[in-house]
């Protein structure tokens, strides 16, 4: 089966340092599918946070299906994720540890399913972005030096 990549949370690389990594299932309505499979998500700005032993995924943006007449879902709503229970056991640890964060990465479909994958985020101070930033620019102006040098 072929991963179909929908939406990427770009800032959450850049805000915190990824620590672990995992995929999650989504219980979601059928207007809300038919908008993911439209491309119609942002994940900017949203988090997983656990209440009554499960994880819930909060200010994910999932657009209003067009064609869905009166069965329509809110695009701000929480949706539940599915993780083995181990796999939640450690989610919602970390998630009570100070400074620690689930943040969704990337929401794909795997055959007819989506997924979230989700990780555990340590924030990142501003001198660690800079620094992130930094070396970024040192390994880009390293690889056109590389280039320069070969033609």
């Amino acid at each position: 089966m072929s991963n179909t990549l929908i939406a990427s949370n770009r800032r959450a690389y850049y805000d915190y340092e990824i620590l672990e990594t995992i995929e999650a299932g989504l219980v979601l309505q059928s207007s809300e599918i038919k908008s993911i499979r439209d491309h119609r998500v942002n994940l900017a700005g949203s988090y997983a946070f656990p209440s009554n032993g499960e994880l819930w995924l909060h200010n994910a943006h999932i657009a209003q299906y067009p064609y869905s007449k009166g069965q329509n879902h809110h695009p701000l709503r929480s949706r539940k994720l599915l993780l083995r229970k181990q796999e939640l056991r450690k989610f919602i640890a970390a998630a009570q540890q100070k400074g620690y964060s689930i943040v969704p990465l990337k929401l794909y479909l795997s055959g007819h399913f989506a997924k979230l994958s989700i990780g555990i985020g340590r924030g990142k101070r501003r001198y660690d972005k800079r620094r992130a930033i930094i070396e970024k620019e040192r390994s880009r102006d390293a690889q056109e030096a590389i280039r320069r040098e070969l033609q």
